[in-house]
């Protein structure tokens, strides 16, 4: 394997400066053509390869991207990744991912970690933990320290950065419609993210539909849990006398948790049973039999804005450049588990 050469060694062997090597490879208008072309000659030659965390240091830009996802089983995740490397790859950006896990400790220590110069900024979803005990100061410490944030999905509102989210109360108030338009009068509400901004935001869209149709609010019906395993219980535990219609699942695991429980009782679907997920991911939209519709939530397109609005910051010359909120709306996508209108 070859050695790999340093900017002191390809400047001592071709009798110019570090400063000229260094700038020579940077494609600096200082050097010349022709020194150029013999300096990237020689380095190539020589299996040059550029410290990326130490490059231009003089400035403190590594271009490098950190990235902190919450969960890496979710395939919403997975989508909103793919777009953020897209953007940062066309950028010349690197990408450094990691998981928090839901948890505030690790997402702290992550965050203290890899902005020790390490990279340039982030873009995240904040963790489950941190929503839940409201404790957003890690966040406002890095921000603080210079680095910025861009925050998606699930935001911090008191934190002042760039943001991407989705209209949650609008497409849940839109979805829980669409159930109301099909004939269903009595739709339950399947949660397990109950603890989390978009769960909220989600459940008030379903109860701001079922009030504007003047459809009394059944409790019952209702089941609004932190957890996956909370949720199966409570769904285990529903009255079989329950009339349930309808059902509107606010997350992909709920939504594979109600076509189960439709399932299970023998219902006809979508005739006697309808279901709306949120996420749009490929166990509960494509895989399963019948096919969920679902709302989908353009994670793709998610990651390449969150990747753009950090890069245009860390490339504006703006001191104090104006933070953005943008929305990005979703799509019903109708598939087996309701009526066509």
């Amino acid at each position: 394997m070859k050695v790999k050469a340093t900017l002191k060694q390809i400047a001592k062997e071709l009798n110019v400066s570090v400063s000229t090597v260094s700038k020579a490879l940077n494609d600096s208008p200082e050097i010349s053509d022709q020194t150029k072309i013999r300096i990237k000659e020689y380095a190539k030659l020589k299996n040059y390869k550029p410290n990326v965390i130490g490059l231009n240091l003089k400035n403190r830009k590594t271009k490098t991207i950190g990235v902190i996802i919450p969960n890496i089983l979710n395939s919403f995740f997975a989508k909103v990744f793919s777009g953020i490397e897209k953007v940062a790859d066309e950028k010349g950006y690197n990408v450094i991912m990691c998981i928090s896990n839901e948890s505030l400790d690790k997402e702290a220590h992550t965050l203290e970690m890899l902005s020790n110069g390490t990279i340039d900024g982030f873009v995240l979803s904040v963790s489950e933990e941190a929503q839940k005990l409201n404790d957003y100061s890690h966040f406002a410490s890095i921000i603080n320290d210079g680095t910025p944030i861009v925050m998606f999905d699930r935001i911090a509102d008191g934190i002042e950065c760039d943001k991407v989210v989705v209209d949650d109360f609008d497409s849940a108030l839109n979805a829980t419609q669409q159930l109301i338009d099909l004939g269903c009068k009595n739709i339950a509400l399947f949660s397990s993210v109950d603890n989390l901004s978009v769960g909220k935001l989600r459940t008030d869209g379903y109860l701001q539909a079922l009030k504007e149709n003047n459809i009394a609010i059944n409790k019952n019906i209702i089941l609004r849990t932190d957890s996956e395993d909370d949720l199966n219980y409570r769904i285990q535990e529903l009255s079989e006398s329950c009339i349930i219609d309808g059902i509107f699942a606010l997350e992909e695991s709920d939504s594979v948790a109600a076509l189960k429980y439709g399932l299970k009782r023998g219902n006809r679907i979508p005739e006697e049973l309808s279901i709306i997920g949120f996420a749009d991911g490929i166990l509960a939209s494509r895989r399963l039999s019948p096919s969920l519709t679902t709302v989908s939530q353009h994670g793709v397109e998610i990651g390449e804005v969150a990747a753009r609005l950090l890069i245009d910051r860390l490339e504006s010359k703006e001191e104090s450049k104006p933070f953005e909120t943008v929305v990005i709306k979703t799509k019903l996508k109708e598939r087996e588990t309701t009526r066509k209108l």
